[in-house]
């Protein structure tokens, strides 16, 4: 059994391990939020005048929903194209899965603002993905990629892709092979081991990715207002507009407050369905 002095000497010891944490988390997030919520109830109207112009307008919730459904849409797309990629991943050895991670890897150092002009050269209707169509005989006049929806999702999709792989990549990496072999010695066949095995062991990776990826759609904004039209605005951009255009910063304030509780609302409706810890541990 552990004496007063060394229980309190225990204690202190962990207050003070936590106390950087603490006041970091203090002076970066807890005070800048509490500024944001103040900033969005000074609007000369009244408190909460910002929260209902917000609210009542039909434009400004089609925004809302638009950036869920583009972050929806995106989450998806990335998940799909990059579980069959960590799969390939993880099956590679040596310095074929080295140069393969730094494939991975390399597009996340370079800045998201020359990635995005990149793809404006790309998809062009003389760009080479339009030439590339019409050579191949799909397409017979060239198509519009670009300053639209199909732009902003291959844009989005293109930058998100390795925060959706690696998670996914970690899960199957740690997946234990001994059980496909198992399956296989009872008989089942590819694909039932796949469905029945190996899927559900690294779910909890393809969610992880999925999660990250749709909160971080949530909040893009480069790729949409280089790529998009006039009908992909989002909710950054909306936010953009208010500070840069009409100088409302209630307005902004209270857009980005919105913007935080729908987020707390959709992770409270999907922790009913998913264990957000196993999801963030993606083992």
């Amino acid at each position: 059994m552990r004496s007063a002095p060394h229980s309190l000497r225990a204690r202190l010891v962990t207050a003070a391990l936590l106390l950087p944490f603490v006041l970091f988390v203090a002076l970066a997030f807890a005070l800048p939020m509490l500024r944001l919520i103040e900033l969005s109830l000074s609007s000369p109207e009244g408190a909460f005048a910002s929260y209902i112009e917000i609210a009542s307008s039909s434009v400004y919730r089609a925004v809302f929903a638009n950036t869920v459904v583009l972050a929806l849409s995106v989450a998806a797309l990335t998940t799909l194209l990059a579980y069959p990629t960590a799969y390939m991943v993880s099956e590679l050895r040596g310095w074929k899965r080295s140069l393969a991670l730094w494939c991975v890897l390399f597009p996340l150092w370079i800045s998201v603002l020359v990635r995005t002009f990149s793809w404006i050269l790309l998809l062009e209707r003389n760009g080479p993905v339009n030439r590339l169509l019409l050579a191949s005989g799909l397409v017979d006049t060239p198509v519009s990629l670009l300053f639209n929806s199909a732009g902003v999702h291959i844009g989005m999709v293109q930058v998100l892709l390795p925060y959706a792989l690696l998670p996914i990549l970690t899960s199957m990496r740690t997946f234990d092979g001994r059980l496909l072999l198992a399956s296989d010695a009872l008989g089942a066949r590819p694909i039932t081991t796949f469905w029945r095995v190996y899927l559900p062991l690294t779910l909890p990776g393809v969610m992880a990715g999925f999660t990250l990826v749709f909160l971080l759609g949530l909040g893009f904004y480069i790729t949409p207002a280089i790529l998009g039209g006039p009908g992909n605005m989002t909710i950054a951009m909306l936010i953009d507009q208010f500070v840069t255009e009409r100088l409302v910063w209630p307005l902004a304030a209270a857009a980005s407050v919105w913007l935080l509780a729908v987020i707390v609302l959709l992770m409270a409706v999907a922790s009913r369905f998913v264990g957000l810890v196993n999801v963030v541990a993606a083992r």
